[in-house]
């Protein structure tokens, strides 16, 4: 799984791809071709427009170029995507210039490669690209060419309106930088939060799942695991007064040693991890319906009673989550349920100092002879 800071802005490969500016870059040319057809031959402009198309074509070989050098899923490094948007910033200007500076009502298109550097690059990458832009923005403002319709007349901006559109667009290129930057800066935030919840909820669901399994081992392998112990031991009691079969007496104090060792090892396997749950307590009925959840299919009526006792504190007690506790809660309700005839109780009651569950069934129960042996 990709971690929340491989997404950040300054990591190997920014969160953009390369298929993406591809794309906006053909979506800029197509709609510099528009213009410059409009403004030829509508419009009756009159532009260097051998010039003009050749800057266009320029950007249409850097594109072709990009798309068979490296594959469209390309995460590029952010120095290539700084160098692409300058490019960007570059064939912008010279268009510009070429088709009458600040007069010409695409120049507010400058802003568009400083906003998408604040979406996805560093402050530091956003910064010279914005101070790049603004700088081309002067340039452009001082040396271009003048816009002329076909019978000769100059269409010039007077000296206020220029300074002024020159003054919108270096706020322009500031405002939609800082607040690109901010609102992003916000969604991956909000994203990397979710990528980091996710990641621990699952490690959490896979601890609470082995720790399940370890409990429900444990508990399974306690009884043989005993009997070997018992039987060893006695074994071995027999064996103390036969020096002949002194090297029996030595295998069974081998096995009773490796039955010691397998309970150590189960009991260790329990611990490992409990400190790691995301939700290492819940409140009794919910570890309670956690605990039942397998059997509520199963045909019988769970009904849960969970109330404070005489004098207790109406707010529920909160338990351990512990994968044993659910497991021996979970077989004392498979229990009742495997009996019932049609109907469980599940009954819980605390106080102060303590806490008291009882389930119950319908069913027969046990027998007088069954009874006296528990």
């Amino acid at each position: 799984m990709t971690s929340p800071a491989e997404l950040r802005p300054g990591a190997a490969g920014v969160a953009v791809r390369l298929r993406t500016l591809v794309l906006l870059r053909w979506i800029a040319i197509a709609g510099q071709l528009s213009a410059l057809v409009v403004a030829s031959f509508m419009l009756e402009l009159t532009l260097p427009l051998i010039l003009c198309l050749g800057v266009v074509a320029v950007s249409v070989l850097v594109n072709f170029i990009t798309m068979q050098a490296l594959p469209g899923g390309h995460r590029p490094s952010e120095a290539m995507v700084r160098g692409y948007l300058a490019f960007d910033l570059v064939q912008l200007a010279a268009l510009l210039a070429l088709s009458g500076g600040l007069s010409n009502p695409f120049a507010l298109l400058v802003v568009a490669p400083v906003t998408i550097a604040a979406t996805a690059l560093s402050d530091r990458s956003v910064t010279l690209l914005g101070a790049l832009a603004i700088a081309l923005v002067t340039c452009v403002a001082f040396v271009h060419l003048p816009l002329e319709m076909r019978d000769g007349t100059a269409l010039r901006l007077s000296p206020v309106l220029e300074i002024g559109f020159w003054l919108a667009i270096v706020i322009g290129v500031v405002f939609l930088a800082l607040y690109a930057r901010r609102v992003s800066g916000e969604i991956r935030g909000m994203s990397d939060a979710l990528a980091a919840t996710q990641m621990a909820l699952a490690r959490e669901q896979k601890l609470t799942d082995l720790a399940g399994v370890v409990a429900a081992a444990a508990h399974e392998l306690g009884t043989p695991l005993a009997t070997i112990k018992l039987v060893s031991a006695e074994v071995l009691d027999e064996l103390q007064d036969r020096p002949d079969l002194a090297h029996m007496a030595e295998d069974i104090a081998l096995i009773r040693n490796q039955t010691d060792r397998c309970r150590d090892i189960l009991q260790s396997m329990g611990r490992a991890g409990k400190e790691d749950l995301l939700l290492r307590q819940a409140p009794l009925e919910t570890v309670l319906r956690e605990a039942a959840e397998p059997h509520q299919s199963r045909g019988r009526l769970l009904d849960f009673d969970i109330a404070p006792a005489p004098g207790g504190e109406p707010r529920q007690p909160h338990v351990l989550r512990r994968p044993e506790v659910i497991h021996g809660l979970r077989n004392l309700i498979q229990n009742a349920v495997d009996f019932a005839q049609s109907h469980v109780w599940i009954e819980a009651r605390w106080d102060a100092q303590n806490l008291t569950m009882r389930i119950s069934d319908d069913g027969p129960g046990f027998s007088p002879a069954v009874l006296a042996r528990i």
